[in-house]
């Protein structure tokens, strides 16, 4: 696999990833248990998506490693996420190039910089893309922007999903308890049967393993992704053989730290979601 088509699977990869009071940080118990030892797997980790989304906001890392034809190749991410509402900040490192990314409303914005900085189109600073607009335009199954949060809205399906209980760990003095979910294919395609259809021949199987690791309080503190994806041949021209591998991991600290994310000035930005659309529908024909 060429470089450049490598480095933008890590830089799709870690959009996709992101992947998600009173006592102490951890959450644990005055003997300093960690809770939700009685609980059973699914309902804590179908409670840990109400829990999340109720501590309001947290700072967020993101690590990813792709591994196609014997390259590997690292992202790394880290920003603030307001969990509430949906919206995060993130400044997105891979191969050097960096890009700030936010998300507002529904939409993601992203400012490149270094040699990528004449990237966007109109001499304009930021690309703005619809994400809304995006998944009903453009076909199903391919790489685009993701809302970093995503991840974390699996877990309000967990009932639907397979859970165990593994162990409980110590997370950089954070105890936790640590959680192995299969996460159906269909509750990723959110009712699509075509994207539901072409996830299930790029990952090779119904269900997505994802390992998640809960404080306390149920609160989401880790989660790890780990793919091994085949590209589909109608997206991706003579790699349709190609595996790659990947791991994703999305890390949470610091709940209720101070947040703030805006969309940056309609002046400075260029709508390419159409532009995004069309390129997929190209890949699509060919």
């Amino acid at each position: 696999m060429p470089k450049t088509q490598a480095a933008s699977a890590v830089t799709v990869l870690v959009l996709a990833a992101a992947l998600t009071g009173c006592g102490s940080e951890d959450g644990s118990g005055p003997a300093g248990d960690v809770r939700g030892a009685a609980t059973p797997p699914a309902r804590a980790v179908q409670n840990a998506y109400r829990a999340t989304l109720a501590a309001g906001t947290a700072r967020m890392t993101v690590t990813t490693k792709v591994v196609a034809e014997g390259q590997a190749l690292t992202g790394h991410g880290s920003g603030v996420a307001d969990l509430e509402h949906g919206a995060s900040r993130l400044n997105l490192t891979s191969q050097g190039t960096t890009v700030e990314q936010r998300v507002v409303d529904g939409a993601v914005y992203q400012k490149p910089t270094g040699a990528q900085r004449g990237a966007v189109p109109g001499g304009k600073t930021w690309m703005k893309i619809d994400l809304a607009r995006l998944g009903r335009t453009g076909p199903a199954g391919r790489s685009r922007p993701t809302d970093p949060m995503e991840p974390v809205r699996y877990l309000e399906d967990a009932g639907r999903a397979h859970v165990t209980r593994v162990a409980d760990q110590t997370l950089e003095g954070t105890r936790t308890t640590h959680y192995r979910v299969a996460v159906p294919v269909s509750v990723l395609a959110r009712g699509d049967a075509g994207q539901e259809r072409e996830l299930r021949q790029q990952l090779g199987t119904d269900r997505l393993p994802v390992e998640v690791w809960l404080d306390g309080r149920g609160r989401l503190r880790q989660e790890r992704v780990r793919l091994t994806l085949h590209p589909l041949k109608q997206r991706t021209p003579g790699l349709g053989n190609t595996q790659v591998t990947s791991t994703t991991e999305v890390r949470l600290t610091d709940f209720g730290t101070d947040v703030k994310v805006t969309a940056p000035p309609a002046g400075d930005t260029t709508d390419v979601t159409g532009r995004t659309t069309r390129s997929a529908g190209t890949a699509q024909a060919g």
